[in-house]
Order: structure tokens, then C-alpha cells, then sequence
């Protein structure tokens, strides 16, 4: 929002001088235009703007991506950088509970995983960091309780064997989606905290939903 008001000041600065500038016009005849000022405000506004739009443009990305596998529409909303500089919290998304403890369909991912699933987006997918597998993992995770799960251990479980369904719906090839998948199941879900996993949480248990591409097929 920060931004929005400074791109909204900067171009309403360069609309005024515009107008000021056609006011003196009617009583000089040669009133220089005030090009180099005018030219500053309109690239400051762009340069204020573009954060913004790529952040909307990098949301509905995602927004979409997870109201596929919810199989609803939900949001995704990105945390800014100021609010990441105010967040005391360690979780790295969440979704709020609604009335009646269930779960909105709305999540916040937090600012340096938004980041890592925007280079992620613009990379080729084959050969992810570790921040990007565990992004896109997240984004898996929160989407599993907007569509209602609220047991962190079923929706991390749930989650894994859907993170390459997701990887896939953010343009990855069957292959490395696959893979990113595996990479998470066999690096990160085992050193999860407490409350995250669960020994049903295997090919044959009980929180197994039986699919072709979940990490341990």
C-alpha cells in the first residue's frame, strides 16, 4: 500500500505540473514545458508500480495453481516486505480458522517463500534450491487446509504426496515435479517437528491416499 500512495503521489505530481504548465500557456505564449520534471514523477510512478503489479501478477499465479488442487476458488496472498520485518511468527504460511473452526479459503505465504516460489516460476524447474522445494511444499500444505483439513500432521502428509501435482500446475514437467516431491519426502518431512509427522504418514498407512505420483511411488 506503501507503494501504491507513492506511484499515486508521483503521478499526481506529474498530472499538476501539467496543468500548471497549460495555465501559464494562456498567458505566455512560449512557457517551456517543464519536460525533465514531468518525465522524473512518470518514471518514479512506473518504478513505484512495479512491485506492486509483479506481487498481483505473482499472487494470482499462485491463487490459481492452489484453487485447482482445492478444487475451489481460494487466495493467495504474498506478505509484503514491511510486514515480513514486523512478523515475530516462524511459520512460513497460514491460513486463518473461520467460524466454526473451518479453515478460510485464504492463506498468506510469508515474504521469502513467495520469493523463492517467484524464481521458481521463472526458473527451469529441473534442478530447484532447497527454499523453492520447501515453497512449493507450503504453498501445498496451506492449500490442504483451505480445503478443510486442520490436523497439521494430516495436511503435512496430505501435502506431500499432492506436491507434485502442484509443482506440475506451476509448469513443471512430470518428471522434475515428481522429483521435487521425492526431495522433499526424503530430506525435510523426516526432520519436521513434533506435531508435523506421523508413522501413518507411509506408503500402506493410513494417511496414504493410494495416488500415482506421491513421492513414495
Amino acid at each position: 500500500m506503501v507503494l501504491e500512495y507513492i506511484a499515486d503521489g508521483f503521478a499526481l505530481a506529474a498530472l499538476v505540473l501539467v496543468v500548471r504548465w497549460l495555465g501559464v500557456r494562456q498567458t505566455r505564449a512560449f512557457a517551456p514545458f517543464p519536460a525533465i520534471s514531468v518525465s522524473s514523477c512518470v518514471v518514479l510512478a512506473v518504478a513505484a508500480t512495479y512491485p506492486v503489479v509483479n506481487r498481483i501478477m505473482l499472487e494470482n499465479r499462485l491463487s490459481k495453481a492452489a484453487s485447482t488442487l482445492v478444487g475451489a476458488h481460494v487466495k493467495v496472498d504474498c506478505q509484503t516486505l514491511t510486514g515480513s520485518a514486523l512478523d515475530m511468527g516462524r511459520e512460513l504460511g497460514f491460513v486463518k480458522w473461520g467460524p466454526g473452526g473451518i479453515p478460510e479459503h485464504k492463506t498468506l505465504i510469508k515474504h521469502d517463500q513467495c520469493n523463492d516460489l517467484h524464481a521458481y516460476l521463472n526458473s527451469g524447474k529441473k534442478h530447484p534450491s532447497a527454499g523453492e522445494i520447501v515453497a512449493v511444499h507450503i504453498l501445498t500444505h496451506e492449500s490442504m487446509h483451505m480445503a478443510g483439513t486442520t490436523a497439521e500432521a494430516v495436511a503435512e502428509c496430505h501435502a506431500m504426496q499432492h506436491d507434485t501435482a502442484m509443482a506440475e500446475d506451476l509448469g513443471a514437467p512430470p518428471a522434475a515435479a515428481h522429483a521435487l516431491a521425492v526431495a522433499y519426502w526424503r530430506t525435510v518431512y523426516p526432520n519436521m517437528p513434533d506435531g508435523y509427522t506421523s508413522s501413518d504418514c507411509r506408503p500402506g498407512g493410513s494417511l496414504d491416499l493410494h495416488l500415482s505420483d506421491a513421492p513414495w511411488s
